[in-house]
């Protein structure tokens, strides 16, 4: 059973990967490079995302050893400290291809636990 504040972790990462994920629907890699709102807007989701993970219940990072949660985590040090480092081409390879497993995965575990 997931506790409250692990229930609510999972449904804060659902709603940023689907946000990031919306704001970067059917746009070509140079429309979303040259969008300064996109950008900003998707990072500030993998912030909430990385905090978020932080919070997930041991026993679903447990099930689920596939997902680099620690790498999670640590991004939003990234993101706030180091935003010099933060590229395009990075956010965009996050949203595309690490966020859809992870959604998979918390969508999941909230499934389960009804």
């Amino acid at each position: 059973m997931l506790s409250e504040r692990g229930r609510r972790a999972l449904l804060g990462i659902i709603e940023n990967v689907k946000a990031a994920q919306d704001f970067t629907v059917d746009l070509s890699f140079e429309d979303f490079a040259s969008n300064r709102l996109l950008l900003y807007g998707v990072t500030r989701c993998l912030e909430i995302i990385s905090e978020a993970s932080r919070r997930v219940d041991e026993e679903t990072r447990l099930r689920n050893v596939h997902i680099p949660w620690r790498q999670i985590a640590d991004s939003g040090n990234v993101y706030r400290h180091r935003y010099e480092r933060v590229s395009a081409k990075l956010l965009c390879g996050t949203v595309h291809e690490a966020l859809p497993d992870l959604l998979t995965v918390c969508r999941n575990e909230l499934r389960a636990d009804q």
